[in-house]
């Protein structure tokens, strides 16, 4: 792996760990419980653009098990890694598809990760009672994919990689 390559990944990681610890020091941001911004995934949307799929896949994964680590617990890891996992299957999908802006990109990925960790919770605590929490977490989903797709669109737009 290129040097250059290795410092960006390294840099994006580092980010996507620092707006996920803000992120858990900030109040929710509305009266459904878990509702969040994602910030952290400004650096993986920035990644799969500027480097690849492979490498913002790296740096998702990478995240979500240092923020298990570091402030979640075992259950926070499967929940997460459900949804990012789904996120980037959804992402990676649409980028490469080439008909959609980094926004609807973002958007996808909120919503699915979503339902990932809706799919996830389901599973663990064996009810489809939380499919039912699904449209409130698609409303939030698209709205903070929205946000966060216009931020990492404007990065990839400025940050020149060459």
């Amino acid at each position: 792996m290129r040097t250059k390559k290795l410092t960006t990944l390294a840099l994006c990681t580092a980010l996507a760990l620092i707006l996920s610890y803000v992120e858990s020091l900030l109040p929710g941001l509305a009266a459904i419980p878990g509702v969040k911004m994602g910030l952290a995934n400004i650096a993986v949307v920035f990644v799969l653009y500027k480097l690849g799929w492979k490498e913002a896949a790296l740096v998702s994964l990478v995240r979500v098990f240092l923020v298990s680590l570091l402030f979640g617990s075992a259950a926070s890891l499967f929940y997460s890694l459900a949804g990012a996992a789904l996120s980037l299957a959804a992402m990676g999908l649409l980028k490469k598809s080439g008909v959609f802006s980094a926004v609807a990109v973002s958007v996808a990925g909120g919503v699915a990760h979503n339902a990932g960790q809706i799919g996830m919770a389901c599973l663990l605590l064996e009810t489809d009672a939380l499919r039912y929490y699904l449209p409130f977490l698609t409303l939030s989903g698209t709205l903070a994919g929205v946000g966060i797709g216009l931020i990492a669109a404007a990065l990839v737009r400025r940050i020149d990689m060459k």
